[in-house]
């Protein structure tokens, strides 16, 4: 069996954990996203309910000293929420690592197994030269 078949499990291999990787990239992006859509929506709350809030007090039926714990209860969620989003954008840069490092590994396995069908191929072409040469000889002793 030729080197580069014996290689091809092992580029399958490097292949699917490449893909693998790719996915949960693309996984942890998507998180990432979320993650920063929560963020925006609660930032964006907390500055809708202010300006209500000094529009009228009334007008949202709260008094100061509820409208402080409500605020405070909101900035604890947005802080709990950002830190969401620094764990999502470490577990993303984490697999974007991974990723890159199965890719660069696979780009090994391809060119490893390029190389190796290059010198089967030139292997190949070296034999049939020799047995051409060898059928040349033959006929030309024949002759003589």
């Amino acid at each position: 069996m030729t080197r580069s078949k014996r290689m091809q499990p092992v580029a399958r291999v490097a292949e699917s954990r490449q893909q693998d990787a790719a996915r949960t990239l693309g996984e942890r992006q998507r998180a990432l996203e979320e993650q920063l859509r929560r963020l925006e929506q609660l930032t964006e709350y907390r500055g809708d309910y202010a300006s209500r809030f000094e529009d009228g007090a009334e007008w949202i039926g709260l008094n100061v000293r509820d409208y402080r714990l409500f605020l405070s209860r909101l900035n604890e969620a947005i802080e709990e929420q950002a830190a969401r989003v620094e764990r999502a954008r470490a577990e993303l840069e984490q697999s974007r690592g991974h990723w890159t490092e199965c890719r660069v590994h696979q780009d090994a396995v391809g060119k490893a197994m390029e190389r190796f069908q290059e010198e089967e191929h030139l292997e190949e072409k070296r034999r049939d030269q020799a047995e051409s040469d060898e059928f040349g000889q033959r006929i030309g002793s024949r002759r003589r």
